[in-house]
């Protein structure tokens, strides 16, 4: 099992900002994963939000969020972040950080088809947008 720790989630109010982080265990071989931050609402289906390649740095983002929120990594902290940009009520949720191995290289893959099985999932961080 992979330990990721999200943290960084809140209340804001709309249009305001948010940067959520996910910490992974060390030791923990970051470079060869896709990471990646979903969420889920309440009564809703998980969704992905955004995804990056650690070894190469490519980002992939959800059409909902993009040009809003955006994915980075520190690979000196072994941790990826989410940076909440002009935010929405819609985008209340609980967010998840999540890391998969076997599609490492192909993230853009694992982006259009990201509910795996063998995913690595964190506890999640609540986030709530008030009009």
């Amino acid at each position: 099992q992979v330990p990721l720790v999200e943290s960084g989630g809140g209340s804001v109010q709309a249009g305001g900002s948010l940067r959520l982080s996910c910490a992974a265990a060390s030791g923990f071989v970051f470079s060869s994963y896709c990471m990646g931050w979903f969420r889920q609402a309440p009564g809703k289906e998980r969704e992905w939000v955004a995804t990056v390649s650690i070894a190469s740095g490519t980002t992939y983002h959800a059409d909902s969020v993009k040009g809003r929120f955006a994915i980075s990594q520190d690979n000196g902290k072994n941790t990826v972040y989410l940076l909440m940009n002009r935010t929405k009520p819609e985008d209340t949720a609980m967010y998840y950080c999540a890391a998969n191995f076997r599609y490492d290289g192909r993230c853009g893959a694992w982006s259009r088809d990201p509910l795996q099985t063998d995913n690595y999932w964190g506890q999640g961080t609540q986030v709530t947008v008030s009009s």
